[in-house]
């Protein structure tokens, strides 16, 4: 499989800040990087900024790292979102294990050689559990954890969602290629009727990859037999359980896939304290309220979180602090300051 021509990935980020409302005085310093992570296996990533990156985005199943372009383009800070394992650009696993474990093993893998000192890892659906396990087995590279709209009970198989509940995730159990790339749009369109068509479009433009013979596929690696065990996360209570570092649950205000129940578990097992806790904030003000399946409009939702977990925003990227950077407070915690 090849990039068609005339594929920028970056081309429209200039269209995409504009449909956010975000301002766009000249283009970020953008960066796609690759990272050994396993003997024959590497994880891309996009890096947004010319300095270390102060945050780790991670995407959620059947996505990819421009899931963050909306969320990177608010914030303004040098961060990295990172291509799970089986998604994107990364590379597959000859075993289809794409589920927390294998995920955070390569993830940590690549934080190794490019994030150590970062001041908060924010995931969302598989991203989220998949950091909930990082926390619990490399504290070292986890200062602060924001996790969005997923806990360890979300494949409960007691839980009936329709289709129209679980939007775009609905896309994964659907025909893994399409005739042209008109179709692989139309039917991500119709699974995602809260976003404009033009976001879906570029959506699966960066999602999708055209096949020799003209039709158009996914690029995640999601469909046919899986391993059955990597989708029942319950196992990563215990992790909640030991996670130490400050916790912030993100939840979507249609979201179906985080219950009252859920949260309380959650806060159960990070109880307020003298020590780090869990805090909880559910996104229902106007441009935050989303269905639970929108992953680019969970994203921006996300935004939210990332304030009142302490992560200062700069709101777009303005000229006059260097070509695609702005002049930014510290992040809460001690972290440097961009310049």
């Amino acid at each position: 499989m090849g990039e068609a021509v005339g594929y920028d990935e970056f081309g429209k980020l200039a269209e995409n800040a504009a449909e956010a409302g975000l301002p766009f005085d000249q283009p970020p310093v953008l960066a796609r990087r690759s990272f050994h992570v396993a003997p024959g296996r590497s994880v891309s990533a996009i890096t947004w900024g010319a300095t270390e990156p102060e945050l780790v985005l991670l995407h959620g199943g059947g996505q990819n790292a421009h899931t963050w372009d909306t969320v990177a383009l608010a914030l303004g800070r040098p961060l990295i979102a990172i291509d799970l394992p089986g998604h994107g650009h990364s590379d597959r696993r000859p075993d289809r294990d794409y589920g927390p474990w294998r995920n955070a093993e390569a993830v940590a893998a690549a934080l190794d050689q490019v994030a150590q000192n970062s001041a908060a890892v924010v995931g969302m659906s598989l991203g989220g559990v998949t950091a909930i396990r990082l926390a619990a087995s490399r504290p070292d590279l986890v200062r602060r954890l924001v996790i969005v709209d997923v806990t360890p009970q979300i494949n409960d198989a007691t839980r009936q969602m329709s289709r129209a509940d679980r939007g775009a995730v609905a896309l994964v159990s659907g025909p893994p290629v399409f005739d042209s790339f008109e179709a692989i749009a139309a039917a991500a369109v119709a699974a995602s009727p809260n976003r404009p068509r033009s976001a879906v479009e570029r959506g699966v433009r960066h999602n999708a990859i055209e096949l020799p013979d003209g039709r158009w596929t996914w690029r995640y690696d999601l469909f046919g037999e899986l391993p059955a065990s990597q989708f029942d996360f319950a196992p990563l209570w215990q992790d909640v359980s030991s996670i130490t570092v400050p916790i912030m649950l993100v939840r979507g205000g249609d979201s179906k896939f985080v219950t009252d129940e859920d949260t309380a578990e959650f806060r159960s097992r990070q109880p307020s304290g003298p020590g780090p806790q869990a805090r909880h904030r559910r996104c229902d003000a106007a441009g935050q309220r989303r269905h639970a399946a929108d992953e680019p409009g969970r994203s921006r939702g996300c935004c939210a979180g990332l304030g009142a977990a302490g992560i200062r925003l700069v709101r777009g990227h303005r000229g006059g602090g260097g070509r695609g950077q702005s002049k930014s407070a510290p992040v809460s915690g001690g972290a440097r300051r961009t310049a």
